[in-house]
């Protein structure tokens, strides 16, 4: 039986269906547009948070992307894509993994909340940018020096994080000019086959 994913137009569900398509995990995508800009409330039905992603796997029914991704790694793809602890670079690795939702998405949207507001002058405003700018700095110099985010191993660490250098962008205008290794990093990942 397939796995299904329930897809949420724009949003960092599409981790998923390009986490199968890099592991070669046959899926079902059920796609669902934004209306207009939340989602819709049929999500509802399957996640009382009407949150996607969503999985489906049998009986099972899962929510959240992290929590996605990990099981289908270690259910479906046998650990492909993860690196174990075991490995040199498991630090990076899960470091990386838990940067993406832990850090860089939340003050992504700190700053976009702080758009909409009028607290846009204030010094909160200007301690989030300096921040922000920070993260950026660090992603950018572990991209100068490394391939990937866990180092030479293209891992699930990539696939949480490029929704919010990418597709995130429709929601918050991102400015990556002079970040040459995330644009570099950013180009080696359109160029993958999944």
């Amino acid at each position: 039986m397939p796995l299904t994913i329930h897809h949420l137009q724009a949003s960092q569900s599409e981790r998923l269906p390009w986490l199968c398509e890099e592991l070669q995990i046959p899926y079902t995508l059920t796609l669902y547009q934004r209306a207009p800009i939340f989602a819709p409330p049929i999500l509802k039905t399957l996640n009382p948070l009407g949150q996607a992603p969503i999985i489906q796997d049998g009986p099972l029914t899962l929510a959240e992307s992290a929590a996605c991704i990990e099981y289908i790694v270690n259910v479906r793809g046998q650990g492909r894509l993860a690196l174990p602890a075991s490995h040199k670079n498991y630090p990076d690795y899960i470091y990386w993994f838990h940067f993406a939702n832990g850090t860089l998405q939340p003050s992504i949207l700190l700053l976009l909340q702080q758009q909409s507001s009028s607290s846009g002058g204030s010094d909160i405003a200007a301690r989030r940018a300096e921040r922000f700018t920070n993260l950026l700095a660090l992603m950018d110099a572990r991209l100068a020096r490394n391939e990937w985010l866990a180092g030479e191993e293209f891992t699930v660490a990539d696939i949480m994080t490029v929704f919010s250098l990418t597709t995130m962008r429709l929601f918050y205008p991102l400015d990556l000019t002079g970040y040459e290794g995330i644009l570099g990093y950013l180009g080696r990942v359109v160029k993958r086959d999944g």
